[in-house]
């Protein structure tokens, strides 16, 4: 199955496969209320003298840094894709192919978050994902053409 140029669908399939989890969390099964049964008491065990409120500081903090880190590991499987594209355009333009996905996937998870009664949708959530994905990008730029023939 061509996707674009002559890739078939291997090569997408990691890429799509994240971008569904990243959609599958957006629903209340990746909110606050859902997270903190297994990530309190961890940060709990890890911090046995922390308040209450410390620990639930902590917690958000963490599902933050799963935003940036999870907006990176998008950025990287786009990267991924769009470098090694046998068409012209995605290849020359991997970087800019790449960041638009994590703009509109980042902007769409936030919308449907809105929908969500668990959930409260963020532009705040969208820059740090961007974040996330400018980072990952800059360290591919660097890195690329080290790891892959072109």
């Amino acid at each position: 199955m061509e996707i674009l140029g002559n890739e078939n669908l291997w090569l997408y399939l990691p890429l799509i496969i994240w971008i569904g989890g990243i959609f599958y969390l957006a629903s209340g099964r990746g909110s606050i209320a859902r997270t903190a049964p297994f990530l309190i008491p961890v940060i709990e065990f890890l911090l046995p003298h922390g308040n209450a409120t410390r620990l639930q500081n902590y917690h958000v903090v963490i599902r933050k840094l799963v935003h940036l880190a999870g907006y990176a590991i998008l950025a990287l499987l786009a990267s991924i894709v769009f470098y090694n594209s046998s068409n012209i355009f995605a290849a020359k333009f991997w970087y800019l192919c790449s960041f638009a996905i994590v703009f509109v996937v980042a902007s769409t998870d936030e919308i449907l978050q809105s929908f969500s009664n668990e959930r409260v949708g963020s532009l705040a959530d969208v820059a740090l994902d961007c974040i996330g994905g400018l980072v990952m990008i800059s360290l591919f730029w660097i890195l690329a053409p080290n790891l892959f023939s072109k």
